[in-house]
């Protein structure tokens, strides 16, 4: 389990695979000085509800991980994210979707890459 730290004090708790993909997707946006909302769902042994944050170029982030291996990426869940964090609603956290059979729909019907992330995802909002 790894933490997100904000310098605005805030820690939170992810599953190192789902934090390195956060980290490649808030870094992507930040290199491009984008700002953006981050949103997630809290657990329910913290009071459950959800917390939202505003990500801007100038916040300082640490991404601490418990293990000591980078996790692989899956191509299919970063797109997924990078296009909530695109969205008026912001970042947040959509279930990992099966790399490869994302990626064969998207090459058979390549017109239908972002109606499928939004179809498949929009209930974890």
């Amino acid at each position: 389990m790894g933490k997100l730290i904000m310098d605005n004090g805030i820690k939170v708790d992810f599953e190192d695979r789902l934090l390195a993909h956060l980290q490649h997707v808030i870094t992507a946006k930040l290199r491009r000085n984008e700002a953006f909302l981050f949103t997630w769902k809290e657990d329910l042994s913290v009071g459950g509800g959800r917390t939202s944050v505003w990500i801007h170029p100038n916040a300082n982030l640490v991404y601490k991980f418990h293990g000591g291996r980078t996790p692989t990426l899956n191509p299919a869940w970063l797109h997924a994210l990078a296009y909530t964090a695109a969205g008026p609603h912001g970042l947040y956290v959509v279930p990992e979707p099966d790399a490869h059979a994302v990626d064969r729909t998207m090459r058979q019907q390549p017109a239908m890459k972002f109606a499928i992330v939004e179809e498949q995802y929009a209930e974890a909002r």
